[in-house]
């Protein structure tokens, strides 16, 4: 990650709180600044600030609304992590002064969030190609350029075509000059990308299929994790799923669990279990998309769709090795084979395993036709070129934000 005028700033903001800290607990306490119980709790304040500092940094670098739901998430994942380690390690340290530090640092970086969150950047873009109507791409104020003359308004960069045989010689000694002046000069299509969220599926051969290629090694790490997540907190989904199932039975007879041939990772069907959240003849018509209003929901499953307990059972999926806690959503095979005559490249989304929760899905929410199937599935590409462990954890703290909120529901 390449460093930032931020991410120094957040950092320097992070040793001044570990001095406030220490004049703090200097004054709570009758001990010695050199005391080894201190020295080590500064350590740890600063690795553990330092850990969360990047993490939202990384966060912030995907596109997307950003929420200070992030935030917190990042500071405590950071500070628990390194005081479990530390404890683990019998690393003598104060818990106060940890605590205290965690509380200050989550107050400082919310601040910087909320301030940062209202500087919109500046960029200016020359109107030719696939650049020309740039100024329709969000999260940024758009400056037209006729001529190739800097503004006198600050600019954050400048975007073009720069593939477009209209992009004259003047023009391109102008973007020249800009990335001698220090301002930055963007593709279009790496632009729209980073803003959006979404690789463009057409002119496919732009992007290289090459470059979608997930990382195998992160394939594997992925999987230990998913079986790590899933079984350390059985305690707790295990209640809710007996809970949930209960709620359904007492509502209708039938079978509380919905199963469903699937496509997965290389095109291969498999089983997947839900909770049931329609009328048990929700199908006899054949397979449809959910819409806004179905009258197939039943009163508990309009409640399990909204926070999403009805994919609870999918865990045993993802044990099962079918699925992963993040990845594009599965579909039915009768939709695959629709989608893959009429939308070019549909079928690459199996590279990767299905996912409980994806990128389209906290991004984008519900696909309920073609053209959003499209749209969503330009997300699931981005998904699969940025695929990361940054980009998975961050998910994670959107789809909380999504169950709290009903985001994308139907």
């Amino acid at each position: 990650m390449k460093p930032t005028p931020s991410l120094f700033l957040r950092l320097i903001y992070g040793i001044l709180l570990i001095a406030a800290t220490l004049k703090l607990y200097l004054f709570a306490k009758d001990i010695s600044p050199t005391d080894p119980k201190v020295i080590n709790s500064i350590i740890i304040c600063m690795i553990a600030y330092t850990f969360a500092v990047l993490s939202i940094t990384t966060f912030r670098s995907f596109p997307g609304k950003q929420s200070w739901l992030h935030i917190l998430p990042a500071v405590g994942i950071a500070y628990s992590s390194v005081f479990a380690i530390c404890g683990f390690l019998f690393i003598t340290f104060s818990n106060s002064f940890i605590l205290v530090n965690g509380l200050f640092a989550a107050l400082t970086l919310l601040v910087d969030f909320y301030f940062s969150r209202r500087r919109t950047p500046c960029m200016a873009y020359i109107p030719v190609g696939r650049a020309h109507h740039a100024e329709h791409i969000p999260n940024v104020n758009w400056q037209r350029l006729d001529t190739p003359q800097l503004p006198t308004n600050k600019l954050r960069a400048i975007v073009a075509d720069l593939h477009s045989p209209d992009l004259s010689a003047d023009w391109q000694r102008f973007l020249a000059d800009c990335t001698l002046q220090g301002i930055a000069v963007y593709n279009i299509r790496q632009i729209e990308e980073s803003l959006t969220g979404r690789v463009k599926i057409r002119h496919m051969y732009e992007n290289d299929l090459g470059s979608l290629l997930p990382s195998p090694r992160y394939m594997l790490v992925k999987r230990l994790l998913d079986i790590v997540l899933i079984i350390s907190t059985a305690w707790l989904t295990i209640p809710i799923m007996l809970a949930t199932a209960l709620a359904i039975r007492m509502e209708s007879s039938g079978s509380v669990l919905f199963v469903q041939n699937r496509v997965g990772q290389g095109g291969r069907e498999f089983k997947i279990y839900k909770f049931r959240s329609m009328c048990m003849d929700s199908e006899k018509a054949g397979a449809q998309l959910a819409q806004i209003g179905d009258t197939r929901i039943t009163r508990v499953g309009r409640f399990i769709r909204k926070t999403r307990l009805d994919e609870l059972p999918q865990f045993f999926n993802i044990l099962r090795g079918d699925m992963s806690l993040i990845g594009p959503r599965p579909e039915q095979k009768a939709f695959v084979d629709k989608f893959n005559e009429n939308i070019p490249f549909y079928n690459y989304r199996h590279i990767v395993k299905p996912g409980l929760s994806g990128w389209a899905q906290v991004t984008q929410g519900y696909a309920g036709n073609e053209d959003e199937t499209q749209i969503k599935l330009e997300h699931d590409f981005y998904y699969i070129k940025h695929f990361s462990l940054s980009l998975d954890i961050l998910i994670i703290f959107k789809t909380i934000k999504t169950i709290l909120t009903g985001f994308g529901a139907r």
